[in-house]
């Protein structure tokens, strides 16, 4: 597995790196920030890549009542400044509760009930996307089969055929990600096959079942290598990091407004965030989309503490390939 991961490093050496961030305006809400001031900040950073969420519980509130003003200015504002987007579509998507029905979706009664309605949604979303300049690839769904966390009831591999092929009609031109439900050994090899796959690190997590402290995952940077070559080995297709943890993980589920500084600190700092960037490079994988920003600025305007900010300003700005183009250059 090592000599594997170490070939695969070396084979990407070459190739430049891009980092990008998730964002999330209802998380910048619930953290007392501005989102659109918090999008803005990111862009002046020299943050050029941005994986975005379409929430069906924000789009349609009602039946057939769409607004996409939010998702709207994010692109406008991805735009004025040549930066590009993933947007993430379909149910599961990133942040809790993971799953985000309208309230007028039981997703809990039987798939046909309310599947038709949710490629309805679907449908929408690609369409009034497909054609804007920023968009770079799509990403369907998030961890889909992820059971163990997340407050979602339906994982039928149908569902997401389907959804795979709706998205590969509506635009043929877009790359579409899937990614990986967790870090075990092994690749993917059943339907639906994607044009590249993403995956998730997490390094430090609060252990609240048995030891009540906080663990580091002991994954070493090759061992994600390792993963992205037997994928290339096997389907012939890339490999991004679509989740890094940038982000401190509060104790017994604690919101992060609810928890001090000291403590926050004890599951990431700035030498922690240091550290995240190195690892991504460290994988060989060239995407790299760090979990955490509105975090960053929450720190900074918030608790005015600005470590994490000019820790992410350096690496940024540090970063001369901020065009996103590292998804259509992979052989």
């Amino acid at each position: 597995m090592w000599g594997v991961g170490e070939y695969y490093i070396y084979s990407q050496n070459r190739l430049p790196m891009t980092y990008g961030v998730s964002f999330i305006p209802d998380y910048a809400t619930s953290l007392g920030l501005n989102p659109k001031q918090t999008m803005q900040a990111l862009l002046n950073i020299g943050v050029r890549q941005f994986r975005l969420t379409s929430y069906w519980s924000d789009i349609e509130t009602a039946p057939n009542h769409y607004n996409f003003s939010q998702l709207d200015w994010e692109f406008a504002l991805a735009n004025a400044y040549h930066a590009k987007i993933i947007l993430v579509v379909g149910l599961r998507q990133p942040r809790w509760p993971e799953c985000h029905p309208p309230s007028w979706i039981n997703t809990k009664a039987s798939l046909n009930t309310w599947e038709p309605q949710l490629l309805t949604f679907m449908t929408k979303v690609i369409n009034r996307y497909k054609q804007n300049p920023a968009l770079e690839a799509w990403q369907l769904e998030n961890e889909y089969f992820l059971k163990g966390f997340g407050d979602c009831t339906n994982f039928s591999r149908k569902r997401l055929i389907t959804e795979d092929k709706l998205l590969a009609r509506l635009d043929p031109s877009h790359d579409i990600i899937i990614g990986r439900s967790n870090n075990a050994i092994g690749i993917p090899m059943n339907q639906p096959v994607p044009n590249i796959y993403s995956i998730s690190i997490y390094k430090r997590v609060w252990d609240a079942n048995i030891t009540h402290r906080y663990l580091e995952y002991p994954y070493p940077a090759w061992y994600y290598a390792f993963l992205a070559e037997l994928q290339e080995i096997h389907q012939h297709k890339n490999m991004i990091i679509a989740e890094l943890q940038a982000e401190a993980w509060p104790p017994n589920g604690q919101s992060i407004p609810a928890t001090t500084l000291a403590v926050q600190n004890q599951s990431l700092n700035a030498t922690r965030l240091t550290h995240r960037f190195s690892f991504a490079r460290s994988t060989g994988m060239k995407d790299a989309i760090l979990w955490g920003a509105e975090y960053w600025y929450y720190r900074k305007q918030v608790l005015h503490d600005p470590s994490l900010w000019n820790v992410a300003k350096q690496e940024f700005s540090q970063n001369s390939n901020q065009t996103g183009n590292y998804l259509f250059q992979h052989p």
